[in-house]
C-alpha cells in the first residue's frame, strides 16, 4: 500500500512559513551593499564588513539553534519547531526596518565607525531571528513528510514561496522607483535621495511577510509528541536498546564522522555560494559594469526570479525521470552558459535578459536538489534534523561573508562614485562567482556520483 501523501492545504500552509525570511533575504543579498555603498555612502570596504558580520552572526547562530531546536520540546504542546520559528519571526520583525533606515541621529559627516557600531546589534539580532525561523522551518521538512515525495514536494513549495518572496520584492521596489522618477528630477542613478524607497520597500516587507508568518502558526500541525536526545553516550546507548524505533538514534556528534555529511556540505555550500553571490552583485553588475539606469536592478532580478519560479515547479518530474544528481548537473550547466556569456560579451545590453533566465532558472534547479539531498542524508534521523541543518547554512553563511569581503577589499574604487576600474572589475565578478564555484559544485557532485549519500554507521 502506497505512503498517503500530504493535503494541499498543509504543503501550502508549511510553504508560508519561510516568505517573511525569503523577503529579508532578498532585500538583503540584493540591495545591502548597494543600499549602504551607493545610497548611505559607505566605503565599499564597511558596506562588506557589515555583511560579514551578518554572515558571520547567522553561521553561528545557526548550528546552535539547531542544537537546542533537537533537545528542547518547545512552549509545552506549540511544537519545538514552531516554538523557535515563532522566536525568530519575532526577532526579524523588530529588527529588520533599521537596518534600512539611516543610523538615527546621524548625519552626512558623522563618522562611519559610529555607523557600524548602531547598525551591529540591529544585524545581529536580525540574522538570528533569520537562523532561529530558517532551521526550524528546513527541520519540519522530515517531521512533515510521509514519503520521499513529500519531501521533494514540499522543498519545491517551498522555493516557490521563496521566488515569488523575491518577485514581489523587485516588483515593489520597481514600482517604488517609477514613482519616485515620475515624482523627481532625480538622476537615474543611486544617491541619498533613495533612501526612503529602501525604507518603505522595508517596512512592507516586514508587514506582509508578518501576515503570511501567522498563516503558517494557525494552519502547520506540528506533531507536539518529543523525545528528548541523550546527553551522554550511556544514555544514547539505553535510548537504542529499549527504542521502539528500526533506526537508532543518531547524535549530532556521530554527523561529524559521517563522511555524506561533508559532501552534502561541500555541495550545498556551492549551492549557496552560486546563489547568493549572484543575487548579491547583480545589482552591482547592473550598476556599473552595464552602466543601466537604477530601474533595472528591479527588473532583472525579478526576470530572474520568474523564470526560478517555472522552473521550481518542474523539479518533481525531472527528479522522478532522470533522479537528484542528474537534475542538479542540468543545473550547473545552466550557471556554466551564463557563465560563459558574460565572459564573452562584457555589454550585454538588451542580451542581460536571456541571461537573466537562464541564471534564474539554473539556480532554482540547484538549490530546490541541493536542499532535496539534505533531506535524503537526514533520512529517518529526523530528531537530529535541525542540526544537519544548521551544519550546513553555517558553511554557506560563513563562505558566503568571507568571499564579499574578499571581493570588496579587491574592488579598486572605495568611493561613493564607482571609478572607471569598477566596470571590469564587476564584470569579472560575475564570471567568477558563477563560473568558478560551479567548477567546484561539479566536483562535490562528482563525489556524491562515485559514493551516493548514506548513513554509513
Amino acid at each position: 500500500m502506497a505512503d498517503p501523501t500530504l493535503p494541499v492545504r498543509q504543503r501550502l500552509s508549511y510553504a508560508t512559513g519561510h516568505y517573511l525570511n525569503d523577503l529579508c533575504a532578498s532585500m538583503w543579498f540584493t540591495y545591502f551593499l548597494l543600499y549602504f555603498h551607493s545610497v548611505l555612502g559607505f566605503d565599499s570596504f564597511y558596506a562588506g564588513l557589515l555583511l560579514l558580520v551578518g554572515q558571520v552572526a547567522d553561521g553561528i547562530c545557526t548550528p546552535l539553534v539547531g542544537y537546542e531546536s533537537d533537545r528542547q520540546s518547545g512552549i509545552r504542546s506549540y511544537g519545538r519547531r514552531k516554538s523557535w520559528h515563532l522566536v525568530g519571526t519575532l526577532s526579524v520583525i523588530v529588527s529588520f526596518p533599521f537596518i534600512f533606515n539611516p543610523c538615527l541621529g546621524c548625519t552626512e559627516n558623522t563618522p562611519q565607525w559610529v555607523g557600524l557600531i548602531y547598525f551591529i546589534p540591529f544585524i545581529v539580532i536580525f540574522q538570528f531571528g533569520w537562523a532561529a525561523t530558517q532551521i526550524s522551518h528546513l527541520a519540519l521538512i522530515p517531521d512533515l513528510a510521509k514519503n520521499e515525495h513529500d519531501k521533494v514536494e514540499l522543498t519545491a513549495f517551498r522555493y516557490a514561496f521563496t521566488v515569488l518572496a523575491n518577485i514581489s520584492v523587485f516588483a515593489i521596489a520597481w514600482l517604488l522607483l517609477h514613482i519616485e522618477l515620475s515624482d523627481t528630477d532625480d538622476s537615474a542613478h543611486l544617491g541619498r535621495y533613495d533612501i526612503p524607497v529602501f525604507r518603505t520597500l522595508a517596512l512592507i516587507v516586514v508587514g506582509v511577510g508578518a501576515l503570511f508568518s501567522l498563516l503558517f502558526h494557525i494552519g502547520t500541525k506540528e506533531n507536539s509528541s518529543f523525545q528528548r536526545l541523550p546527553e551522554s553516550d550511556d544514555e544514547h546507548r539505553d535510548v537504542n536498546e529499549f527504542s521502539s524505533s528500526p533506526e537508532p538514534l543518531l547524535l549530532w556528534k556521530h554527523w561529524l564522522v559521517e563522511p555524506s555529511f561533508y559532501q552534502v556540505a561541500l555541495l550545498y555550500m556551492c549551492t549557496r555560494l552560486i546563489v547568493n553571490l549572484s543575487q548579491t552583485y547583480i545589482a552591482v553588475y547592473l550598476t556599473y559594469s552595464l552602466h543601466l539606469p537604477k530601474k533595472y536592478i528591479a527588473t532583472i532580478p525579478l526576470v530572474m526570479y520568474v523564470s526560478g519560479f517555472v522552473s521550481s515547479f518542474l523539479m518533481k518530474p525531472i527528479n522522478k525521470y532522470i533522479g537528484r544528481n542528474m537534475t542538479y548537473f542540468i543545473g550547473l550547466l545552466a550557471i556554466a552558459t551564463f557563465a560563459a556569456w558574460v565572459a564573452l560579451d562584457p555589454e550585454l545590453n538588451v542580451a542581460v535578459y536571456g541571461a537573466a533566465v537562464i541564471l534564474g532558472s539554473g539556480s532554482a534547479t540547484i538549490l530546490v536538489t541541493s536542499l532535496s539531498m539534505t533531506a535524503d542524508l537526514i533520512g529517518p534521523h529526523s530528531h537530529s534534523g535541525a542540526f544537519v541543518y544548521g551544519a550546513m547554512s553555517f558553511t554557506d553563511k560563513v563562505a558566503n561573508g568571507l568571499a564579499v569581503v574578499l571581493i570588496q577589499s579587491l574592488n579598486p574604487c572605495h568611493t561613493q562614485q564607482c571609478c572607471p576600474a569598477c566596470t571590469p572589475f564587476y564584470h569579472w565578478v560575475m564570471v567568477t562567482i558563477t563560473g568558478a564555484v560551479a567548477l567546484v559544485a561539479a566536483l562535490a557532485l562528482s563525489s556524491i556520483m562515485i559514493w551516493p549519500i548514506t548513513v554509513r554507521s
